[in-house]
């Protein structure tokens, strides 16, 4: 029978069978409401015309959940050892996340961060007690851990000080969050410089491809909302069309993603900070595609004061975006030649059909194309290697 406290060790990085705990699952699926939420206020507000300040809400918000998912993810990778503490702070932490979830709409409506900025502070204070367990069990790494459990106790103490800040300027108020993102991002720098982390490297990637499922769940969603109209109040015909583009392009984001290549190849702090930083793009360009199919929707049905050219741009965009993301955390790194290039050409290529008037039908074969095109490259390449090596 496992004990109710046990030492805060550090775990093995070089574990075998490391998988993701159904612990850590739960906080996943804590994480996929605050996200479905968000992507809905960006649908909601490109639709209505308002999608620059869409676009902002949404980026502040997606930080706030993607912030407390992935502290929690490293933590967890290097200490969760299972015990009643750590199960009860997680779950103080996960009901956080819903506090985050519930301020998102009053976030899109009217810029009020109260909410939000409560529910990540419970996110975050519980994991101030975890570094400090570890700090206690882990000699090697102590100094590390309470840099850490410093760095989060001023960042939160920095977001509870923005509750009392008066009304300014939307500049000026941007320039605020901005800081407070600036400073919960140098914390891992900072804390892990000299000693890391004993993080695992292939629970690391299986979480963080956990995540992306999850929001390209989002794209998915858009797809059942387009059938559902069509079964629903319209049968126009365009929405099946929009169904199926929706499933095929998410069906090659997730081909793109899912590459024969390791993501992490390497446990370097500057590899792995970037990386791990880098998905921040990734993440919230996915969920954002699913919200520009669920314009679309709108779109068509005449439930947005948009035109469709501007639906297919909320597609486009984030879509670029994601290719691009692939690009710079993955293929710039780990591919060579050509093929290290695929995906930045395509998301080029995509972010032409926001100047140029075409049907939405191109974004899914270019889609199609790109993750045909880079595999096949990558393929060649890797042949190469073991040929070479032979």
């Amino acid at each position: 029978m496992k004990a109710y406290i046990r030492p805060m060790l550090a775990r093995d990085p070089d574990e075998g069978h490391r998988a993701a705990t159904p612990l850590e699952l739960l906080f996943d699926l804590a994480s996929v409401v605050a996200i479905a939420a968000a992507s809905v206020g960006l649908h909601h507000a490109i639709a209505d015309a308002h999608a620059l300040d869409g676009v902002i809400r949404f980026v502040m918000a997606f930080f706030a959940i993607w912030w407390a998912w992935m502290n929690y993810t490293w933590f967890a990778s290097a200490y969760d050892n299972e015990d009643a503490l750590f199960r009860v702070l997680s779950m103080v932490m996960i009901g956080g996340s819903i506090v985050i979830a519930a301020g998102i709409d009053p976030l899109f409506k009217s810029l009020d961060l109260t909410t939000v900025i409560l529910g990540y502070v419970i996110t975050r204070v519980p994991l101030i007690f975890l570094w400090l367990r570890a700090a206690m069990a882990d000699a090697t790494r102590r100094q590390t851990c309470l840099r850490y459990a410093v760095g989060i106790a001023v960042a939160q103490i920095f977001w509870i000080s923005l509750l009392f800040m008066p009304d300014v300027s939307m500049t000026l108020f941007l320039g605020v969050f901005l800081l407070g993102v600036l400073i919960e991002l140098a914390v891992p720098a900072l804390a892990e410089r000299s000693v890391n982390t004993s993080w695992h490297r292939h629970h690391i990637i299986e979480r963080y491809g956990l995540l992306t499922i999850i929001v390209l769940g989002e794209v998915l969603l858009a797809a059942y909302i387009a059938l559902q109209s069509v079964f629903g109040e319209t049968t126009d015909m365009s929405l099946i069309r929009v169904a199926v583009y929706a499933v095929t392009v998410m069906a090659a984001m997730w081909w793109l993603y899912f590459s024969d290549e390791d993501h992490l190849d390497d446990t370097n702090l500057g590899r792995a900070l970037s990386w791990g930083y880098g998905h921040f793009l990734v993440f919230g360009s996915a969920a954002a595609v699913g919200a520009g199919f669920a314009v679309m929707v709108d779109v068509v049905t005449d439930h947005a004061r948009i035109d469709m050219q501007t639906a297919v741009q909320s597609v486009a965009i984030p879509l670029a975006l994601y290719m691009f993301s692939l690009w710079l955390i993955r293929d710039r790194v780990i591919l060579r030649g050509l093929a290290s290039f695929i995906p930045l050409i395509f998301a080029g290529l995509v972010l032409v059909t926001v100047f140029v008037p075409v049907g939405f039908g191109w974004l899914t074969v270019l889609s199609i194309a790109c993750v045909v095109i880079r595999n096949a490259l990558a393929r060649a390449q890797g042949l190469a290697d073991l040929g070479d090596a032979s």
